[in-house]
């Protein structure tokens, strides 16, 4: 399953992928004009990914990843053995995640070792540049120790992982996770952007800040 979206900027796409056993959204975030893309999150589902950046002649400039759970790092490993100079990015905090099956939640599922590797950590307000747009990194704890968003401000644009979900929010009963400090990060630092702009989760579809705002149960 697979949807397009077009948002604010008319200089970027959104190619959503629904991959893997328990549903993940991988975003391919892409620039028209420049043929470039970025992989926000990445289930096991690398031959996938490789046939569409190659139907639609796309440059891959970097992988983004939300947390460390193994439904968002699966294809991290085959991903860098087809694009082996493609940096990988995740928080400071979740890297240790990406080795550790117990963590990630690997074995938790009985899926084995699914592991990765990280090129580059971010933190709290670093801001990355890439498809000529600024991206901001939010630090937002909770599902895991360390949840991190990938704000587009200029676009109005917000991929945050299992953070927040349509009317919903991510578990906090699995490793480093913490119900109270998820409530405060949705709280404390999505609830203060703007109203419109547009929510791309790791599982169901896309909502606003607004509308989880007012609807969102948990709130």
């Amino acid at each position: 399953m697979s949807e397009e979206s077009k948002v604010k900027s008319i200089e970027l796409r959104i190619k959503s992928m629904t991959c893997g056993p328990v549903g993940t959204n991988c975003y391919f975030v892409i620039a028209p004009e420049s043929r470039e893309a970025i992989l926000i999150d990445c289930e096991g589902e690398a031959e996938r990914f490789r046939s569409f950046l190659t139907e639609e002649g796309l440059t891959l400039r970097a992988i983004l990843l939300t947390h460390g759970h193994f439904d968002h790092i699966g294809a991290v490993t085959e991903m860098k053995k087809l694009y082996p100079d493609v940096p990988v990015y995740i928080s400071a905090i979740d890297q240790p995640m990406l080795g550790n099956p117990l963590l990630n939640g690997a074995r938790l599922f009985g899926l084995g070792e699914i592991t990765a590797s990280a090129d580059h950590t971010v933190t709290d307000g670093d801001k990355l540049s890439f498809l000529g747009a600024e991206i901001t990194c939010i630090f937002t704890p909770g599902h895991t120790a360390g949840g991190m968003c990938f704000y587009f401000e200029n676009e109005g644009i917000c991929f945050v992982g299992d953070t927040l979900f349509y009317f919903g929010i991510g578990r906090a009963d699995l490793p480093t996770g913490d119900e109270g400090t998820l409530l405060s990060s949705i709280r404390e630092r999505l609830f203060t952007l703007p109203a419109d702009t547009k929510v791309f989760p790791g599982h169901g579809p896309v909502t606003s800040i607004g509308k989880e705002k007012s609807g969102n149960p948990y709130f």
